[in-house]
């Protein structure tokens, strides 16, 4: 591998880890939002993002906790995604890239962005529907607002999953002929 392209690959690690860490400083304060909001709902207001949803749990405590919950979801399954690409790009060997391991962490890359993307758009229908039934659902909407492009990402990242599963294969029947 080139100077260049090593550069690039330890740069991407650093970015991987930064966004990992962000991630889960984000649903680390969204889980103590959630606990602040069920036993001193007054302090909701001052938390993490003011995402003050008080008026939404004076609505309606269940539908509080229904679209908080696709908020804790989504968050949680974001950090754990980039916690998979992390483990990934430990592992990865860029001389021989086809191992069962890199295999097997793609496609689970593939299946949390794919969960995180139906989640998303799934919490956005239910947001909107809400939203006609005279719920304040306004401040939700930052969090799955990129549910197609989730999908999209997933297809694309299976897509290479199999590409990678064939390449095992095409190099395992490769070492059994020589």
């Amino acid at each position: 591998m080139s100077k260049m392209n090593n550069l690039v690959f330890k740069i991407l690690h650093v970015i991987a880890w930064i966004i990992f860490v962000g991630l889960s400083i984000e649903a680390g304060g969204l889980i103590v939002n959630f606990v602040f909001s069920v036993f001193k709902p007054e302090f909701v207001g001052n938390l993490y993002q003011k995402l003050d949803l008080s008026k939404l749990h004076q609505q309606s405590e269940m539908v509080f906790f229904g679209m908080y919950s696709f908020i804790l979801f989504i968050s949680i399954l974001k950090a754990i995604l980039f916690y998979v690409v992390i483990q990934l790009l430990i592992k990865l060997d860029i001389n021989n890239p086809f191992s069962v391991f890199v295999s097997s962490k793609i496609s689970q890359i593939s299946q949390f962005t794919f969960w995180i993307g139906i989640l998303s758009f799934i919490a956005s229908q239910i947001a909107k529907s809400l939203q006609l039934q005279g719920y304040y659902i306004d401040k939700l909407g930052q969090f799955w607002v990129d549910s197609s492009a989730f999908i999209l990402m997933a297809a694309i990242i299976y897509i290479i999953s199999l590409i990678f599963k064939r390449g095992i294969e095409l190099q395992e029947e490769n070492e059994l002929t020589i």
